[in-house]
């Protein structure tokens, strides 16, 4: 198979009988956007145009896909993370031995204390802190299993904070190195669930789908008898299918993925967090939020509008876990209809409520890019925001 993208557009496109106007026509990208692709004068294309390219040569996304799909983190970020990095990698060894070594109960402790700063995408704060907890966590590894679920808790929170800053590769460590350490399969799925999430950000949309599959067959429960922590478990990783499924054009498996994890949101009844746990909150409205996700991907705003008004406004916590993302596709669907006014008003409300989070947000700064694109002049909202999300100038 050739190895960019547009080689690969340009056999599938042949194959197909296709004209690049034709494809231009089916698609709704512009026939320029796929001549520069197929003559190599652009190396690559957002994984939403590829997949409306897909779509309309009627095959996988992952068929055409060659690169990631999202940029990593810039010099700015890498080099402000760096101590966290360096902590997280460095050898048990090399922690040396201090003067008064850390006990379970301690780390435990101050795991706790922190945790709130994640949920609250509270970035500044974390880089601080994060260093001397990793290193602490380092020596747990030699004070038998509840040492080694402190530090597999610990790993999973730090993979899912570097995969939202986009830090992929020192993501992509933490969470193997939580899922080798993982007690058991409930505490792997949970990792699992962020490791899919982490692959569909950088465009791996066949690994985060077989993932997923071979995890969830491995979990699926008796929903007549399962736990709330089984429920859960299960539930997130048919959300993640659903996603990966959607992605690379293959609307009725993420469908029937969508319909299992209803099913089993069904079945708890209610928002569910197990031990408190943000990153695994499951339940009916976390899955209305991933079916209106995948009604954006599918460029239905219409619909995107529609699931959104009967999302209630309050008792769901707004995190970048899941209101906050699902308020930027609420702004792309306002902006795709023209309403500009609204989708300005949704950006500026994720802004208040996760100002560390949204500059993180390339999608944030796209929608951003078309209100802003054609007018004249700019509200000071608008320039405001495009200061927020790093639009350039």
């Amino acid at each position: 198979m050739p190895a960019n993208l547009g080689d690969r557009l340009r056999d599938v496109r042949k194959r197909r009988g296709m004209t690049q106007r034709g494809l231009a026509s089916e698609s709704g990208v512009s026939v320029s956007l796929i001549r520069k692709l197929e003559q190599g004068e652009r190396q690559d294309a957002r994984l939403e145009t590829v997949r409306r390219l897909a779509a309309a040569l009627g095959v996988p996304t992952s068929r055409l896909v060659a690169e990631p799909a999202e940029e990593g983190a810039g010099a700015l970020v890498l080099d402000a993370w760096a101590p966290v990095r360096e902590a997280l990698t460095a050898p048990a060894g090399d922690t040396g031995e201090p003067d008064e070594p850390p006990t379970v109960e301690g780390v435990r402790a101050a795991l706790d204390a922190v945790t709130p700063l994640f949920s609250g995408d509270r970035f500044a704060e974390l880089r601080t802190v994060l260093p001397p907890l990793l290193r602490d966590a380092h020596t747990l590894a030699r004070l038998g299993p509840e040492g080694d679920a402190v530090r597999v808790r610990l790993l999973q929170l730090t993979g899912w904070l570097l995969t939202q800053t986009r830090q992929f590769e020192a993501a992509e460590w933490s969470l193997k190195a939580a899922l080798d350490g993982s007690a058991d399969r409930l505490q792997g799925a949970s990792t699992v669930n962020t490791m899919c999430w982490l692959l569909l950000r950088r465009g791996r949309l066949g690994e985060a789908r077989e993932l997923a599959v071979r995890w969830a067959d491995d979990t699926e429960p008796r929903l007549s008898r399962a736990t709330p922590d089984e429920l859960s478990a299960w539930g997130w990783l048919l959300l993640r299918l659903s996603a990966a499924a959607v992605r690379d054009n293959r609307p009725e498996e993420a469908e029937d993925a969508l319909r299992l994890a209803h099913a089993s949101a069904v079945a708890l009844g209610r928002e569910f967090a197990p031990d408190g746990d943000f990153l695994r909150a499951f339940g009916p409205v976390t899955v209305t939020l991933k079916r209106t996700e995948n009604a954006m991907v599918m460029d239905r705003p219409d619909v995107v509008l529609a699931l959104a008004g009967r999302i209630p406004a309050g008792g769901l916590r707004p995190t970048s876990n899941n209101r906050n993302r699902h308020l930027l596709d609420v702004a792309n669907a306002y902006t795709m209809t023209r309403r500009y006014g609204p989708a300005v008003d949704t950006l500026a409300g994720i802004r208040d409520a996760a100002p560390q989070w949204l500059p993180n947000q390339r999608y944030a700064r796209d929608i951003l890019g078309r209100i802003i694109a054609g007018r004249r002049t700019l509200t000071g909202t608008m320039r405001s925001l495009a200061d927020t999300v790093g639009l350039p100038v």
